[in-house]
């Protein structure tokens, strides 16, 4: 079972930026497809960026590309979500998703891809 921390939410102001961090516990999480969902309050969980363990691909949704980039640190078991100019409509909680790439069915952009999932970290940025 794979644990996944998020952290590193918070307040900002927009036209800001933060960094979400999700830490795995895994050893073996290099060989994890990782991904970020977010869901604002009374909507539905959604997709905001994706990246496969052994590609340098990165998937993004339309909304966040430009301004989002997702990474990892395989040596710390951590994926990164950089954030900049943010917008009021960025608030919600950021959820970190995980999914043994061996078991990938090649939907990068959807909830059910993924196996593991952190508990969030809410995000509010204030116009």
């Amino acid at each position: 079972q794979v644990q996944l921390v998020e952290s590193g939410g918070g307040l900002v102001q927009a036209g800001g930026s933060l960094r979400l961090s999700c830490a795995a516990s895994e050893r073996t999480f290099s060989r994890y497809d990782c991904g970020w969902f977010r869901q604002a309050p009374g909507k539905e969980r959604e997709f905001v960026a994706a990246k496969r363990w052994n590609m340098g691909t990165r998937y993004y949704a339309d909304s966040v590309k430009g301004r989002f980039t997702i990474s990892r640190d395989n040596a710390k078991n951590t994926v990164y979500l950089q954030m900049n100019s943010l917008k009021p409509e960025d608030t919600a909680g950021y959820y970190c998703a995980a999914l043994l790439s061996a078991r990938a069915q090649g939907d990068e952009r959807g909830i059910t891809e993924y196996d593991y999932w952190g508990q969030g970290t809410q995000e509010t940025v204030s116009s």
